[in-house]
């Protein structure tokens, strides 16, 4: 390991963590050692098994509509209870890690997010099923919140974009087997079984992550309090880029969902008339967004995050066009682009925050996420209005209004000035 020698971490520029060099006595890990593997091997089962357990439910929602006689939108809350309730706990389990420490409150979160996924499956009323699937989100926030935050303080600056990416990486692998597994599933089994195969994946993906994620080194724990949370909070919201950062996820992760909420009800009707395993299928372009959130992200620490963000949104409002259209090939491609953008606009946006919070990092990381789980919730459930007065268009509409919105925005932060020490910022 390299350590090098800067100013303390008090007397650092805004962008302390990721500054070009290490604060005293801090111990990077760097790429190519045997401690960067594990780190990213743990981080990316702890992806996997976050985005397994939350999205397993998307394929589901059609049949949950003709089991418990619901429309689209409420069949949607299976995913937006879970989206809300990670959303609220991203503002408590942030500050928590902030003092009790970064594994801890991870491996907790894995374990009891798997057993309440498990006891799901076993609820015999749709409101037993909310129940736990609101306890699922509740604690995946503990690494939702975290993760990042790990990241950031763990791994070398050069290096954090690449991380990043392979950790968001992890996301788009356990989102596409989810979807994937249950999918296919559901066409030969009930969905109580599928669920209880994606609870028993998660439980070794938890144990892995228990086992093989190095301790934090870098971690300087800071006493759980009112006023800190308050601190924290303001010095985060008079930043001139964090709060559109934060207003960016709400976009991106209120854009992706909903195409996929609702793609499944349009395939299975006519013209299309697809099987549910077929369905289940297309979370094969996932794949896309493994490849972008790693390529795109270190292209980021090369190029610079104001460089690359917008062109990733232009790339989503290009696939949620060609959706738009009826030639199966076509739609399929559009749902492809659309993916490969959002993953890595993700990307980039998340390991921008790390590069800008001043001080309490979990908590800069739980704000943007609480800003994209509640995109998630909000206009995943507000699609299924629009799909139910306008069908696909309608759905094409709202995201395209949604990434119109995005793309400003990124634009916007693109002429944000340079903090020092932060020139491919």
């Amino acid at each position: 390991m390299k350590t090098a020698v800067a100013p303390l971490a008090h007397e650092m520029p805004p962008a302390a963590p990721d500054a070009a060099v290490a604060p005293l006595n801090e111990t990077y890990i760097e790429k190519g050692t045997p401690a960067f593997m594990r780190t990213v091997l743990a981080l990316f089962s702890g992806g996997f098994a976050t985005f397994a357990l939350l999205y397993c439910v998307q394929p589901m929602m059609p049949v949950l509509s003709k089991e418990y006689g619901i429309n689209a939108a409420q069949s949607s809350l299976i995913l937006s209870v879970s989206t809300a309730l990670l959303a609220i706990g991203l503002l408590i389990t942030g500050p928590i890690s902030d003092s009790l420490g970064r594994k801890p409150v991870m491996v907790v979160a894995l374990f009891g997010a798997a057993l309440f996924t498990l006891l799901g499956a076993l609820m015999p009323n749709w409101q037993g099923v909310l129940v736990m699937r609101a306890l699922v989100g509740l604690s995946l926030s503990g690494l939702a919140a975290v993760g990042m935050t790990y990241l950031s303080e763990e791994i070398h600056p050069k290096h954090i974009g690449l991380a990043m990416g392979l950790y968001i990486g992890g996301n788009a692998i356990g989102g596409m087997s989810g979807r994937l597994i249950t999918g296919v599933l559901i066409d030969f089994v009930s969905w109580h079984t599928a669920m209880l195969v994606i609870g028993v994946l998660a439980l070794i993906a938890a144990t892995v992550f228990w086992k093989i994620l190095p301790p934090s080194r870098n971690f300087r724990a800071r006493p759980f309090n009112s006023r800190s949370l308050i601190d924290g909070f303001t010095v985060h919201f008079r930043d001139a880029g964090l709060p559109w950062l934060f207003l960016e996820g709400f976009l991106l992760m209120g854009s992706f969902v909903t195409l996929f909420n609702y793609i499944g009800y349009r395939l299975l009707a006519e013209p299309y008339g697809m099987s549910q395993a077929f369905v289940g299928l297309l979370s094969i372009v996932y794949l896309s967004g493994i490849y972008s959130s790693a390529q795109i992200g270190a292209l980021a620490d090369k190029l610079g995050r104001r460089k690359v963000l917008w062109g990733m949104i232009l790339m989503m409002l290009v696939g949620i066009a060609l959706t738009l259209v009826t030639p199966l090939p076509v739609v399929i491609l559009g749902i492809l682009l659309f993916t490969f953008g959002f993953f890595a606009a993700h990307s980039v946006a998340s390991s921008w925050i790390g590069r800008r919070a001043l001080k309490a990092k979990g908590q800069a990381s739980s704000l943007y996420l609480f800003s994209y789980y509640v995109g998630s919730s909000v206009a995943g459930t507000l699609g299924g209005v629009f799909w139910h007065y306008g069908g696909w268009n309608g759905i094409g509409l709202f995201i395209g209004a949604l990434l119109v919105v995005a793309l400003l925005v990124a634009l916007k932060l693109a002429r944000l000035a340079v903090l020092p020490g932060n020139a491919q910022a």
